[in-house]
């Protein structure tokens, strides 16, 4: 059993950053393939990105992000973190985290384990 708890959302204006964490139970963390996703109003969950299990050497991004957002992951902390940069209003959702028991994933219908979410909002 894996518990997730984001943080680090909030307000920012377009152009800014935020660091989002995800922070995980158990001692187990690194044999978790972990990613990101978020749900806009009226919209439905999407990927933003994602990182392999253990030493997270592969990592994937949304093409809407690529280039902006960075997932990492450090293992000693059992964290995974989420930096966003060049913020943009389209950006606005609330984000969430999610572990599979794989090796690497980015279907949010492969999740094992989900966090609460927290909301960030772009303004522009």
């Amino acid at each position: 059993q894996v518990q997730l708890v984001e943080s680090g959302g909030g307000l920012v204006q377009a152009g800014g950053s935020l660091s989002l964490s995800c922070a995980a139970s158990g001692r187990t963390f690194e044999s978790y393939a972990m990613a990101w996703f978020r749900q806009a109003p009226g919209k439905e969950r999407e990927f933003v990105a994602a990182i392999s299990w253990s030493s997270g050497a592969i990592t994937g991004y949304a093409d809407s992000v690529k280039g902006r957002f960075t997932i990492s992951r450090d293992n000693a902390r059992n964290t995974m973190y989420l930096q966003m940069n060049s913020l943009k209003p389209e950006d606005t959702a609330v984000y969430y985290c999610a572990a599979n028991k794989g090796s690497y994933y980015s279907d949010a219908n492969e999740s094992d384990y989900w966090g609460q979410g927290t909301q960030v909002t772009v303004s522009s």
